[in-house]
């Protein structure tokens, strides 16, 4: 069934916005080691948007296009939804301001589905690079049945990231941004994500996937799938522990992983968002204080958080200077 949304403080634009805060703050940290974005930025990491208008990454970039094609789809079904996320995703694909170090998967995988393939076939299976939950947040913020959002979320991590686990954490992203919004508190998320990770294991969406289980070396669909949500499984796993031992404020990716693949974008993310729940700023910039994929990291615990607490989470100033800003604000207007 539908979730209930409550009176929103504005969590759907808490959500967009705080990911793309979070992409802005970690785009100048990405590549630098904890000790130079301290050096930079001083002990607690980035704080302040630079920059007029403070430039995000293809994190933002890819989310919009998600975001775009969810909105203006004739059916929330795989063939209403299919045409028109391949229709956005080429067209960030060959678009002058895709300059911002996007993936090798995305880019591969768009090159092939320009020539009109399958998804399917144009898919990179074997990565479950984060680049297919970056960009999911949109998916959570539709008031739709699970079953329609897990679909959502492994379609489109699906056309460009094949891997398992590329599909199982982003549905595991979108779920928690779902749960969130509908009132779920962040310190609840990772019982919430294993539980709804156990229930999953064997649950392969033929309709939204088709035969993309072939295409690895799986003897079964459920295989196939049961892979990846075992992989989440693990880093979930590693979350909790983390959770249940003290905060040394440093690097999270210590306890969680780098976040350069997808189960560990999202557990990464999240202890930073469960640590900071209190100080949604100091969740960002405990994101993109880190050594793995700072940008990434902190765009989904800005997802996380503003879906938890709403616009309410950011700096008032930061809405007029983020890039992007009209098209946020548009699709976030759409669903709060």
């Amino acid at each position: 069934m539908a979730a209930v949304i409550p009176t929103s403080p504005l969590r759907a634009s808490g959500s967009l916005f705080g990911l793309a805060y979070g992409d802005a703050l970690g785009k100048p940290t990405e590549f630098l080691t904890v000790a130079e974005i301290q050096h930079r930025y001083g002990p607690t990491g980035p704080r302040e948007l630079s920059g007029e208008p403070a430039l995000v990454t293809d994190d933002t970039q890819m989310a919009l296009a998600v975001g775009w094609a969810l909105h203006e789809a004739p059916s929330l079904t795989p063939e209403g939804v299919e045409p028109l996320l391949r229709q956005r995703f080429l067209a960030w694909a060959v678009s002058p301001d895709n300059n911002r170090a996007p993936g090798m998967t995305c880019l591969r995988a768009c090159a092939e589905l320009t020539r009109g393939v399958r998804w399917q076939d144009a898919t990179v299976v074997g990565s479950k690079g984060c680049g297919a939950n970056m960009r999911v947040t949109p998916v959570g913020l539709l008031d739709v049945d699970l079953d329609t959002l897990a679909g959502l979320a492994q379609l489109q991590a699906g056309m460009t990231h094949g891997h398992p686990t590329g599909l199982a954490a982003s549905e595991l992203t979108a779920y928690a941004v779902f749960v969130l919004r509908a009132g779920a508190t962040l310190p609840e998320i990772p019982a919430l994500l294993t539980e709804r990770a156990l229930a999953q294991r064997l649950i392969y969406r033929e309709r939204w996937l088709g035969d993309l289980w072939q295409r690895a070396d799986s003897r079964s669909p459920q295989e196939f799938i049961a892979h990846g949500w075992d992989e989440c499984l693990t880093a979930l796993g590693r979350l909790t522990n983390a959770l249940g031992q003290p905060d040394d404020g440093g690097d999270a990716c210590r306890a969680t992983g780098e976040g350069w693949v997808a189960e560990e974008a999202l557990a990464t993310a999240l202890l930073c968002a469960v640590r900071h729940n209190d100080d949604p700023v100091a969740a960002l910039a405990r994101g993109a204080t880190t050594a793995g994929d700072s940008d990434s990291i902190a765009a989904l615990a800005g997802a996380f958080v503003g879906a938890a607490v709403g616009m309410s989470a950011w700096p008032s100033g930061w809405a007029d200077r983020i890039e992007y800003a009209d098209q946020l604000a548009t699709l976030a207007e759409a669903w709060d």
